[in-house]
């Protein structure tokens, strides 16, 4: 069992107070945080107090992400990379190591990756394209240079004249170096489309000192040298130490061309794209036009991976580290692009809306974006697919307006993020504050703020406790989902609109939401199935085994590949998946697919595609399913997927019907079900599970309790008898056989009538500000912000409120339930000087029955409020505290902050406090 000392989750060891039913721990598994050095103005001794500050809360490392710098802490400013900063580097690994925390690096300043090391040679390049007309026996006038402003060091590229007859000529030889057109044409009307090689100028965004300067070329390997090469004269070749390097999402705008794009685009796709260019840049829609742009898009995706990704973490290996990557944003496959990293990562951006009861979500204080669990999944199914153990997210972006997110709120999104698949968790995030900064210390512009300034700092051990449990499960042993989806990205790509097509989170109902892939990926999930998505290249790797397709040496096998409906395959993918059949894989086909992408070679490969398909003889096997048998193997196809599911032989699990969700890790012969209720309703009574075990325990991540499960068994299925309020999550472990001397769970079989806690309670504020409140005695718990006293209005902090009553003797109790009704926003309780421990999530309530004894008895609640009373405070005052460079503070809008107009935020403990005996 977990203990908590004092409220606070120790973190000395790798074992950290974790007992045998767990996982043992390791610092992976407690929750990293994103860590902003602004202007790089740190000292040894803030970053000392500042790591074992974050280390007693429950961190496991942190990610150095050097940004803009605060007003009038000029003279504190360290260049980025310099001899100081590398020093200060040095300094956190080395005081990190001593606190068994780990360090990640930005490799970089704010985003995207860029620098003053990049000069306009290897600057984010963007295809240029100037149109000219000539008819019959005309000179151009004007030679063939860039018009466009601030494009001076723009590269010609080509020139392409197209007659009104349908004739196509290459003229680039006929332009000479000043720009002259040595050609003037001999009949008919000409269009000229001249192209260059501009430069974006797009600046690295929110840059620290000295990290300013142009964004990379990302297509470019030698930008990519030239970018890291300041790198390896910081760190003399030598490694810093640092676990990972990362990069953030991909967000380098207009960014679609390279010098050597038409080389590559002639090696890889098979034609030359120079013929194709009034094409490409047309605003015309038209089946080749499509087709072209699939081409170009499937050109850039390999630029993007094999120039910039894959050479980058060849890079971050020879100074023994790895790298954190979130390709979400980038026109690629992103499933490519995840894979190829150590460590994918996604973000969550913005608020989900969950049925919680009392869970709240002011329509006013969140963002109008809701994130995707299928968006996070490319970032799962990527590490699944290539082997990876950990995959990581960026968690709690803008989830609320600041200074306004419960623990609670928190609780409920990064359990979104478990479900799926994730298991590796990075709050966004903490600044570095030094000691002399005012309250409320320095701030980033859009994160939640998991500063220790933050009034719910001391009962944030709840929640990172809460994370490492779970995390603990989640990296042990291997994903456990049956289901391999094809994610037909040729389907996406074959768009004639636009040029690039950055696959970005804020544009899924473009290129995600409205496919059968999606479709049917939600429809599976809410069904009961898991499962993982495939992209062709990750295919290419895969090979079937007794029955499974296997996708990398590492990864966990797969019961079988669907393929939902797909216009577009190539014929490469097409054979792979019959290849695989042939050698015992259980496929199924939603429909088949028609086409080929692109334009080279189209008809050949267009024949091929055909020749698969009639070499296809389905028989009728009975509810919209149809057989082929291939080899060891067989092809299902059916548009019913599910259908197609039951007569391979793949059974749902059964939970979902009661609304949980669930995720699964196998390890060796146990497997681990990871369940969160989700639901307005309580779940109390049988689940089945897909596994016929021998002993099943119930491990509660929010507290650390453990037991042995009521259960049995049904052919090869269990029946586990859970309780789980609206909520709250449980862990059930299956194993094969019965285990030695595990005590039982205790389960709440029938609450009694409650217990009000009736007596004269008193409240004592005890830490925060603006100023400590006066005391109060009440006759109830009220919430202090509706207490008369306008300090209490405007503060932000911890008030104790207590209370000594008499406990009625209940002979058939087992257990009592502490139900503290309304908090607002977490608590940690003491009952009789005894620490029970920290409610900081719904439904706020805890087993206090060992601390318990009839007659007198005495409870202290600690309720931490919000900050958000206190910045509307400082901002009627007129108080400066936004004194941040670059961006300053903005609202969840991206508007100047004002707090001053708002609502005063409930704050204290409403109740009603409540004892509730259960008997067995």
């Amino acid at each position: 069992m977990i203990l908590l000392l004092q409220g606070f989750f120790i973190l000395n060891n790798e074992a950290r107070c974790q007992s045998s039913v767990w996982p043992q721990v390791k610092k992976e598994m407690h929750p990293w945080i994103r860590w902003w050095w602004m202007a790089n103005a740190v000292n040894e001794n803030d970053i000392a107090t500042s790591l074992n500050t974050y280390n007693q809360a429950g961190i496991g490392g942190v990610e150095i992400a050097p940004i803009y710098g605060v007003k009038g802490y000029e003279k504190h400013y360290i260049p980025y990379l310099s001899p100081q900063w590398m020093n200060m580097l040095g300094y956190t690994v080395k005081t990190a190591s001593g606190l068994n925390m780990g360090v990640d690096l930005t490799n970089g300043t704010g985003w995207p990756f860029g620098g003053p090391q990049i000069t306009p040679p290897y600057a984010a390049s963007k295809l240029i394209v100037q149109t000219y007309q000539l008819a019959k026996g005309q000179a151009l006038s004007e030679k063939i240079t860039v018009k466009a402003p601030n494009q001076e060091s723009a590269t010609f590229q080509f020139l392409t004249a197209y007659s009104d007859k349908g004739e196509v000529l290459q003229l680039g030889d006929k332009v000479s170096a000043d720009g002259t057109l040595n050609w003037s044409p001999k009949s008919g009307t000409w269009d000229l489309y001249a192209c260059f090689n501009g430069k974006t100028w797009q600046m690295v965004k929110r840059s620290s000192p000295g990290g300013e300067g142009y964004s990379l070329n990302h297509f470019s390997k030698e930008a990519l040298t030239r970018y890291l090469s300041r790198f390896d004269q910081a760190f003399s070749n030598n490694p810093p130490g640092v676990r990972a390097f990362y990069n953030d999402s991909y967000e380098v705008y207009g960014a679609d061309w390279s010098e050597d794009f038409l080389s590559l685009f002639h090696d890889r796709r098979g034609y030359d794209l120079r013929p194709f260019i009034r094409e490409l840049v047309s605003k015309d829609s038209s089946e080749r036009q499509a087709r072209l742009k699939s081409d170009y898009r499937e050109t850039m995706s390999e630029m993007l991976l094999e120039n910039f990704t894959q050479p980058w973490t060849a890079w971050a290996h020879k100074y023994k580290g790895i790298t954190r990557n979130q390709a979400h944003g980038s026109p690629g496959n992103l499933l490519d692009l995840y894979a190829a990293v150590d460590i994918p990562e996604c973000e969550t951006f913005g608020s989900s809306y969950f049925p919680i009861p009392r869970l709240r979500r002011d329509s006013a204080d969140i963002r109008n974006v809701d994130p995707d669990p299928v968006m996070l999944k490319f970032a799962s199914s990527a590490a699944h697919v290539a082997g990876h153990n950990l995959a990581s997210c960026e968690t709690f972006t803008w989830l609320t307006e600041h200074f306004k997110t419960s623990l609670s709120q928190c609780k409920s999104e990064v359990e979104q993020v478990f479900l799926s698949g994730i298991n590796h968790v990075f709050f966004h995030g903490t600044t570095y504050t030094p000691k002399d900064a005012a309250w409320p210390g320095w701030l980033f512009y859009a994160s939640v703020d998991f500063t220790p300034h933050n009034s719910f700092w001391n009962h944030l051990p709840g929640l990172t406790s809460y994370i490492t449990r779970v995390q603990s499960v989640l990296q042990t042993g291997k994903p456990d989902n049956e289901i391999l989806i094809y994610w037909p990205v040729y389907d996406a790509w074959n768009n004639p609109k636009g040029m690039d097509l950055p696959l970005k989170v804020h544009n899924i109902d473009d290129w995600l939401h409205p496919t059968p892939f999606y479709k049917n990926v939600v429809q599976l999930q809410r069904a009961g199935y898991c499962l993982d998505f495939v992209s062709d290249n990750l295919l290419k790797n895969a090979s079937s085994a007794d029955g499974m397709v296997l996708t990398s040496a590492t990864g966990a096998p797969y019961k079988v590949l669907v393929i939902p409906k797909a216009h577009i395959m190539p014929v490469s993918t097409l054979k792979k998946v019959f290849q695989l059949a042939q050698d015992g894989a259980s496929v199924i086909l939603q429909g088949l697919p028609s086409d080929v992408p692109g334009l080279g070679n189209r008809d050949e490969r267009t024949a091929q595609l055909k020749d698969l398909l009639k070499s296809l003889s389905f028989s009728d096997a009975g509810k919209g399913v149809s057989i082929q048998k291939a080899g060891k193997g067989r092809i299902i196809l059916s548009d019913d997927v599910q259908q197609a599911l039951e007569y391979a032989g793949l059974h749902r699990e059964r939970l979902t019907d009661e609304g949980l969700g669930f995720i699964r890790r196998q390890d060796g012969s146990d497997k681990y079900y990871y369940i969160v209720n989700h639901t307005s309703k309580t779940v109390n009574g049988e689940i089945p599970l897909n596994v016929k075990a021998g002993a099943v325990l119930i491990l509660d991540p929010q507290t650390g309790a453990s037991g042995a499960a009521v259960f049995s068994n049904k052919e090869n299925a269990t029946n586990v008898k859970v309780q789980m309020q609206p909520g709250e999550a449980l862990i059930i472990k299956a194993l094969p056989a019965t285990t030695g001397n595990v005590k039982a769970w205790q389960y709440l079989n029938e609450a009694l009538n409650p217990i009000e806690v009736k007596g004269k309670w008193d409240v004592h504020f005890t830490d925060g500000g603006p100023s400590l409140p006066a005391g109060r005695k009440l006759k109830q718990p009220e919430a202090w912000t509706s207490f008369p006293d306008s300090a209490a209005a405007f503060f932000s902090g911890r008030a104790e409120y207590s209370v000594t009553f008499n406990m009625p003797e209940v002979p058939a109790a087992s257990e009592f339930i502490l139900d503290l009704g309304k908090v607002y926003e977490s608590a940690r309780i003491w009952v009789n000087g005894n620490d029970a421990g920290i409610l900081w999530s719904i439904p706020f309530r805890l087993r206090i029955g060992k601390y318990l004894k009839p007659g007198k008895n005495s409870i202290k609640i600690e309720v931490a409020n919000l900050m958000a009373n206190r910045i509307r405070y400082l901002d009627r005052k007129g108080v400066e505290w936004k004194k941040f460079k670059d961006i300053n503070i903005v609202d969840i809008n991206y508007k100047p902050l004002d707090a001053s107009n708002w609502k005063v935020q409930p704050s204290g403990l409403e109740g009603p406090v409540k004892i509730i005996p259960y008997n067995e």
